[in-house]
């Protein structure tokens, strides 16, 4: 290492000890799912091939930044322990407090800041870019845009950001054999941008590496796409999602289960399941009404429940209906007697104990149907309360079959 080198470590590693505010671990080990990637980008960085544009795609809500920034660390460590960054030298200690001089991010941000009328860029969001990956796990489009105040405008990568990237990217490692970008959402970058980026990505000095990261690949610009190595992350399982939740939020694990089921591996959409808890109550009482009224088929108050829901905001509405579907086609499995089938909560369970054998072969797909055509005639701006009582009058036929 030059003495430039042995600087620049000790002074950063100096600095990370002093900044604790924003510290995050970031090894494999910590990354949700995704074994197969993990283990494939391991095996390239143990090679020393890992390609000089990676590009780490999946759906929104499916962990992928956290593995960039995992796959960075391992790079970088210089004591691999049990095929993980060992979390302890001092290049591992430098990535965890956001000090490692050959590490750089971009991301989409808004081109002005404050009351600044003067081009930003990323380095100007660094503050809120920490607060963002150290409080939010798995990356959260909808939380970076809160971190940013500012509604006004769609977040982007600017050409002036291209031009940053491409001074960082010339310089000469300092303290490791490669330096790398991270880049979140290539999709964002704009046209021009992305232009003055291809033929640093087609053409990278020895000791440069690229790790993209994309929700969703095909919008990024087709001669940036074809130059990267691509690995697909795919939907971390429900059980996996579970466990998530139950060691970020100190969740029972049969509730954690409930939830993670319905987002289908989508560990944001989980999140705001949990975040969102009283909505989660308000449904599963309407549906315990709405059952009860439909089989007592007592017209008047099922008119007054249709009311009460048509007062939701359509989407609001929506995301009942969908619950009453999940609920219903529980309950029809709970006739089945195996727990390991079922995703309730420990709440919804207390009322399935009762009401599942009202739900059988003979009805359950009636019933799903009608909540479903009632789902879709309120997206396509149907006058709800009509809808909605129509589907009453229909589910209180339906349950006593």
């Amino acid at each position: 290492m030059n003495q430039l080198g042995w600087f620049a470590e000790n002074v950063v590693s100096l600095h990370s000890e002093k900044n604790e505010e924003h510290k995050k671990t970031m090894k494999f080990s910590e990354v949700l799912g995704n074994e197969q990637a993990i283990g494939q980008i391991r095996r390239m960085i143990d090679n020393d091939r890992m390609p000089h544009a990676l590009l780490l795609y999946g759906e929104p809500g499916v962990p992928k930044l956290g593995l960039a920034m995992a796959a960075a660390q391992y790079l970088h460590c210089r004591n691999h322990v049990d095929g993980d960054s060992c979390g302890v030298c001092p290049m591992c200690r430098q990535h965890q407090s956001f000090n490692q001089v050959d590490t750089h991010f971009s991301y989409p941000f808004t081109n002005r800041k404050g009351d600044s009328n003067s081009p930003c860029d990323a380095d100007d969001y660094i503050d809120e870019w920490r607060e963002f990956v150290t409080k939010y796990p798995v990356e959260d489009y909808q939380a970076w845009l809160a971190l940013l105040k500012n509604d006004n405008a769609q977040p982007q990568i600017f050409v002036r950001e291209a031009d940053s990237i491409m001074r960082k990217m010339t310089l000469s490692a300092y303290t490791a054999k490669y330096k790398v970008l991270i880049l979140w959402l290539p999709e964002k970058l704009k046209d021009e941008a992305a232009n003055k980026l291809l033929k640093l990505i087609e053409e990278p000095y020895d000791d440069c590496k690229f790790i993209l990261v994309s929700d969703n690949e095909k919008a990024i610009l087709g001669t940036i796409l074809s130059r990267c190595q691509r690995i697909e992350l795919r939907k971390p399982s429900t059980p996996m999602v579970a466990q998530y939740l139950v060691d970020r939020y100190g969740m029972d694990m049969q509730n954690a289960l409930a939830l993670a089921a319905p987002a289908d591996g989508n560990v944001i959409m989980a999140e705001r399941m949990v975040e969102t808890g009283s909505e989660f109550h308000e449904f599963r009482e309407r549906f315990i009404e709405l059952m009860r009224l439909s089989y007592q088929h007592d017209l008047a108050k099922l008119k007054a429940w249709g009311e009460v829901v048509a007062d939701m905001k359509r989407e609001k509405a929506r995301r009942f209906l969908d619950y009453a579907v999940r609920q219903v086609r529980e309950n029809f499995i709970y006739n089945l007697h195996n727990p390991e089938l079922n995703y309730l909560t420990r709440e919804e369970e207390a009322f399935s104990t009762r009401f599942s054998p009202f739900i059988n072969e003979r009805n359950v797909e009636g019933i799903v149907g009608e909540l479903e055509r009632a789902s879709t005639d309120i997206a396509g701006n149907a006058n709800a309360k009509l809808v909605l009582f129509d589907l009453t009058i229909r589910l209180s036929i339906l349950i006593r079959r």
